[in-house]
């Protein structure tokens, strides 16, 4: 079988390991000159099976409001004319309640803990370095109230079995000794003890490398114009320069760009593009720096060692596909690396970078198959590519070459935006 798939971030390429490793013949397209140079470059770089919750949830609103007023804050919402957004928060407003977001976090933890369990097995394989640590993420708590209000996140832990341990001041300075130059900046934390670190874009080449060394062929440079349609069934797709590239099935790996090319073709998904940004810096004192990642959860910002390097992670801005890199946007990530591990790294060379998260109003992934029976979906993981992406990959190519999934699909498919049960 012949399997064409669009996009070459962590996703798209992990996916067509999968395929490869079963047999498929497969061609990767990508608009970038090389693999992960979008979404997947400069992530927080966490495998946060422990975090992995919707963004929909209750008392999300209200908060939403504070943090629009907060000097650092975590969330910016620039009110274009645009019906797409605005539908788009529409429901994500109303996924904000209890029965929601317990079905949506359970649609997610299935695939996050699939991914998760998968990962190793790619990893021994095929040997690849990606700057991988395993030593869980700490949720740094500035406040007695943050402290107490994470009792239901640890029910909720508890419940989909994440591992987990709540640590008083000195507990979070045994996990990340750096801290104890900041002791009195925090009271506590959750940390999340199942949690991996790992540099997303240098796993996307390496991997890319070796699907590669598999037969897969990628094509870099090409503007993916139009999908096909023929009697029914994609008939390939249109690209530029090189034409028209056809196969017996499709998988649309592109994240945020993918409703692009869906739309006309009559797939309207509700993923939206959400705006984040991040700083890497060189560590100057390896005493001095975080050994996996904290989570500012006053901030969400996300601080995480990568190798000789420290990646600074955050902010959620609604600005549709604006891909501008102003001269403050980096400020908040910067002030929070500072603030926590002022000796860990050099700030004054530090670079900055934004990416685009394909966000969907219930958090859960848009995997596998259309109304076209040779087109298939991997998209709308939000802020949880690099996580999801070793269970998304090999769950999507189980289903393009007709094979059974390990897991179930219900409720992660595009059918459940049209109410139907898969």
């Amino acid at each position: 079988m012949r399997v064409v798939v669009m996009g070459a971030g962590v996703v798209g390429v992990t996916t067509a390991w999968y395929l490869a490793r079963q047999g498929a013949e497969v061609i990767v397209l990508d608009r970038q000159q090389g693999p992960g140079l979008e979404t997947s470059y400069a992530n927080a770089g966490e495998l946060s099976y422990g975090m992995t919750s919707p963004w929909a949830a209750p008392g999300i609103p209200m908060k939403a409001v504070k943090w629009l007023f907060m000097k650092r804050r975590p969330l910016f919402i620039w009110p274009l004319i645009s019906p797409t957004m605005w539908v788009w928060g529409a429901r994500m407003l109303a996924n904000c309640n209890a029965e929601s977001y317990r079905l949506n976090k359970s649609r997610m933890v299935r695939i996050s803990n699939y991914s998760r369990d998968v990962l190793p097995d790619l990893i021994a394989e095929t040997g690849i370095d990606y700057d991988g640590r395993e030593r869980g993420t700490l949720q740094l708590f500035r406040t007695e109230k943050q402290l107490k209000g994470s009792k239901a996140d640890q029910e909720v832990l508890a419940e989909f079995d994440s591992p987990f341990e709540l640590l008083d001041r000195d507990g979070c300075i045994a996990a990340e000794p750096a801290l104890a130059r900041v002791r009195d900046k925090f009271v506590g934390g959750l940390r999340l003890t199942a949690d991996r670190t790992g540099d997303c874009r240098k796993f996307t080449m390496a991997l890319a490398e070796k699907a590669a060394e598999l037969g897969v062929i990628f094509h870099y440079g090409q503007t993916i114009r139009a999908i096909a349609i023929e009697n029914g069934r994609v008939a390939g797709i249109d690209t530029d320069p090189i034409g028209r590239v056809t196969g017996d099935a499709y998988v649309c790996a592109l994240g945020s760009y993918g409703p692009r090319v869906l739309n006309p073709i009559g797939i309207r998904l509700p993923v939206y593009p959400v705006k984040g940004y991040s700083v890497t810096l060189p560590v100057i004192d390896d005493a001095g720096a975080p050994q996996s990642t904290v989570m500012d959860e006053t901030h969400k910002v996300a601080i995480t060692r990568l190798g000789d390097r420290i990646r600074v992670a955050g902010q959620a801005e609604i600005a549709g596909y604006s891909g501008r890199l102003g001269p403050h946007a980096t400020d908040t990530v910067r002030y929070v690396v500072n603030d926590l591990f002022p000796d860990g790294g050099d700030l004054t060379r530090a670079e900055g970078w934004t990416g685009l998260r394909p966000m969907t109003p219930d958090g859960t992934p848009v995997l596998g198959p259309t109304d076209y029976p040779n087109l298939f979906l991997n998209t709308g993981h939000g802020t949880l590519g690099w996580t999801m992406s070793a269970g998304s990959g090999r769950l999507v190519a189980d289903l393009v070459l007709g094979r059974s999934p390990e897991i179930p699909i219900d409720g992660l498919t595009a059918a459940r935006y049209r109410g139907r049960k898969t």
